[in-house]
């Protein structure tokens, strides 16, 4: 049997340049070759061009900033065995650091297996999570322009924003586009409220009553021609977004049916994950992948810390907005759980535990395309009937009640 071809590579990424070194044939004491290239695209082309004509199998760079991505989309499917690692794996000694020194100690590390590869989602992929990455990106900066519009009312003491639950609702805007036209009157104000807000009408009359000058009248339609702008640009994300969903309906009507999680929140899951559960050994290394797993940090047999690491913050960011919606769903599992964890550790820890067993969820609806069976908000108290039993008789005695506790007869079949 013929032994596998291995030749290995690292790079050394910078903005401006790549420093390379090509390791000898795996088993081959041959001196490595260095060499140095510019980032612009025919540079790359000309590396590309170099390492096939050295016959490199193997790749390895350091996931610095977005300076790799130019480096990665050159050498992708080109045949080469591509490793993206985190930089804290090849890290230098101080002191014993150079460009041509760091080049070489990846290509090695690469040779002897040492090296962890980075989880890089296919190119469909990675349009999908560039896309969801700016929509969050112009909903942040429209939140901010709603603070802005607040600010300008609170400055001209219009206090609409203790009101009204959504200073952008309905009622609202309607309200904001009649002081923008020049509208003073309270009374003709308040007749914009809508729906359940007309039966607060006073109390919106009372709080549009303030010192509204033209200075603030520009200001708020400034601000608001920048909402609306802005507003439009997340329809415009929004709809592309859903053609380049439509391949993955199916993934997305399956995640819809864990609680907590919407079509915005599949999104997210799939532009984060991708759809190849495979990357992942387990549904633990997934959620250890999101920064979701308790950390591991012990010194001399003591525990020191067990925060939970640093991972992907859009993934985790999305998880704990979907507990969040999930411990308020009644008679669910996940509700269940969150009090019963919220009760011990309280609710911060609670929360983190209910975003990773709906990531551990996911990963399993991915895997096996089955949809989500929901255990029921009882399943706890039926896992040990006589220990919940006790517990609730016990809570009764302790407010001085005595307690009689009967078998229930099941009804006949």
């Amino acid at each position: 049997m013929s032994e596998v071809y291995r030749r290995c590579c690292g790079i050394d990424v910078h903005k401006e340049t790549v420093v390379v070194c090509v390791l000898g044939q795996d088993g081959n004491d041959a001196s490595p070759i260095k060499k140095v290239f510019g980032t612009f695209r025919n540079e790359l082309t000309r590396m590309r061009a170099w390492f096939k004509q050295l016959k490199v199998t193997e790749i390895a760079m350091e996931s610095t900033g977005v300076y790799w991505r130019p480096v990665w989309n050159a050498l992708e499917d080109q045949g080469f065995q591509l490793l993206l690692v985190n930089p804290a794996q090849v890290k230098a000694l101080r002191g014993r650091k150079s460009d041509r020194r760091d080049c070489q100690r990846i290509a090695e590390f690469l040779q002897d297996r040492r090296l962890d590869p980075s989880f890089v989602p296919p190119r469909e992929i990675r349009e999908l999570r560039g896309l969801l990455r700016c929509r969050v990106a112009v909903l942040q900066q429209r939140n901010e322009v709603i603070n802005r519009i607040d600010d300008v009312l609170q400055t001209a003491s219009i206090k609409l924003s203790s009101t009204v639950s959504d200073l952008m609702g309905v009622s609202s805007q309607a309200i904001l586009k009649a002081l923008i036209a020049g509208e003073d009157s309270a009374e003709r104000l308040s007749w914009k409220a809508r729906g359940r807000l007309r039966k607060k009408a006073s109390e919106v009359k009372e709080s549009v009553k303030g010192y509204l000058t033209e200075f603030h009248r520009w200001m708020l339609k400034f601000h608001f021609e920048e909402y609306e702008d802005l507003s439009k640009k997340i329809a415009t994300l929004e709809t592309k977004i859903r053609e380049h969903m439509l391949p993955y309906k199916e993934q997305i009507e399956l995640l819809d049916t864990i609680p907590g999680i919407d079509e915005i929140v599949a999104w997210h899951l799939i532009s984060e994950l991708g759809v190849d559960m495979s990357v992942f050994p387990t549904a633990n290394h997934c959620a250890s992948w999101a920064g979701l797993c308790p950390g591991d940090n012990e010194s001399a047999g003591k525990q020191i810390s067990s925060r939970t690491k640093k991972g992907n913050k859009y993934l985790r960011r999305t998880l704990t907005q979907s507990a969040w919606a999930a411990s308020r769903k009644k008679d669910s599992y996940l509700r269940a759980m969150f009090h019963r964890i919220k009760a011990r550790r309280g609710w911060p820890k609670a929360i983190i535990a209910v975003a990773h067993k709906i990531i551990v969820i996911a990963y399993s609806i991915l895997t096996t395309k089955q949809p989500y069976q929901e255990l029921g908000g009882d399943y706890f108290d039926k896992l040990k009937p006589a220990r919940t039993a006790q517990r609730l008789i016990q809570r009764l005695c302790n407010l001085g009640l005595t307690v009689t506790v009967q078998q229930a007869e099941l009804p006949n079949a």
